[in-house]
């Protein structure tokens, strides 16, 4: 019951404030995917993929004020056939997934706290993870300054403990602390971020390892060429103290607007592998379903102390009649090590069509084998359908 008496507080709390300003927003996201079958990790031969459906249900409510912002979200992702019918008792993944506060200091200044989704620039090394049905969010500080001039900076600090001075995990994604501080500024046509962040990691002991990582995100917009480029290192340790000595990701992606309809993609980005005295480069929290191929091969719970990957792609985004939008591109995967070994090629299809009040997305990902991989499945693929309604269930002002 806990579930519906939050529910009905948000609801009473919208009559409270109706002549403010308060928003009492939804979301409702089912998406049926095809797994098992080359999806994150090659299929063996002979294997049997699945059809599962996931569903994110998210009630999200903003109060806003001349002094503060606040902002409450609550959700559920649950999976078709996850709870019995007649069980009394959720799936339990019914959470706070956002509850933040930021709070005006001064004409420019604000410091905004508590669970927030973090995500800068392409969200290369901090993002919001959308894609994934529970999303990613931090529990952290952050101070934020904001000039009229085009100049942005946030630096934040975030400590997780439990009742002790220990945090007892072994997961990349989980840390003891996190500080960053990220700034942007805009030149015209031309943008520059620069990012530094210290991930502080604890297994349980009183022992702690730090990784910095830090780096630049450029874009700029020359009539119909647009460009964006990254370029990030990582040196320190990993959890466990596992050493990372100066660890590269660089990027370059190029779009082309060729026509009102038709705008065309290339894009190539290096990461580095293990060697002999260091750990590969990981993105960390990054939205890395985003990068290198939509199947999820690479960086998405999986390749994290690999050899390395080079993605040299190419692709179209075509507007098509009835309001349809259809993205193709490939991918060719190599190891960023000397020896250059094929990792596969990747080709992904995206159609996607807006509704009054609704939008259908749907896609296709066919990945082709390196000959070096033996009892592969003979077909790799993923497809998916995912239906996206956000609902305004009150606006006022």
């Amino acid at each position: 019951m806990k579930k519906q008496y939050i529910i009905l507080a948000i609801l009473l709390v919208s009559f409270q404030f109706v002549n403010a300003q308060f928003t009492l927003e939804g979301e409702f996201r089912p998406r049926t995917e095809l797994f098992g079958n080359g999806q994150s990790s090659t299929a063996a031969d002979g294997s049997t993929p699945w059809l599962q459906t996931s569903v994110r249900a998210a009630i999200n409510a903003t109060y806003k004020t001349e002094s503060y912002t606040v902002y409450l979200g609550f959700q559920e992702v649950f999976l078709f056939g996850d709870r019995p019918q007649i069980s009394a008792t959720g799936n339990g993944n019914f959470r706070v997934q956002e509850a933040w506060a930021d709070i005006k200091l001064a004409e420019n200044w604000s410091f905004k706290l508590g669970r927030q989704p973090l995500s800068y620039d392409d969200q290369r090394i901090l993002g919001g993870l959308a894609w994934a049905q529970q999303a990613r969010t931090h529990d952290i500080g952050i101070l934020k300054h904001k000039s009229k001039s085009g100049f942005a900076l946030d630096a934040g600090y975030s400590l997780n403990t439990f009742g002790d001075n220990i945090y007892d995990t072994a997961a990349l994604f989980s840390y003891r602390e996190l500080g960053f501080i990220h700034a942007n500024k805009a030149f015209g046509n031309f943008s520059l971020s620069g990012l530094l962040l210290n991930t502080v990691y604890q297994n349980g002991t009183d022992d702690k390892s730090s990784l910095l990582t830090a780096g630049l995100h450029a874009k700029l917009k020359a009539g119909a060429f647009g460009f964006a480029s990254n370029i990030f290192f990582q040196n320190g340790d990993r959890v466990g103290d596992v050493a990372v000595e100066g660890a590269l990701l660089y990027s370059l992606d190029a779009t082309f607007k060729a026509s009102e309809k038709v705008t065309l993609l290339a894009g190539f980005e290096s990461i580095s592998g293990k060697t002999d005295d260091s750990a590969a480069l990981f993105p960390l929290y990054g939205t890395n379903h985003k990068f290198n191929g939509l199947i999820d091969r690479f960086y998405v719970g999986n390749h994290g102390n690999a050899g390395g990957l080079v993605d040299l792609n190419i692709g179209a985004k075509l507007k098509l009649p009835k309001g349809y939008g259809l993205t193709v591109k490939f991918h060719n995967f190599t190891e960023e090590s000397l020896e250059k070994e094929s990792l596969g090629n990747e080709l992904d299809f995206v159609l996607a069509k807006g509704f009054k009040g609704f939008k259908l997305v749907g896609g296709y990902s066919h990945f082709f084998e390196p000959s070096s991989v033996t009892g592969a499945d003979s077909t790799q693929n993923w497809a998916w359908m995912m239906l996206v309604i956000k609902p305004k269930f009150l606006t006022s002002k």
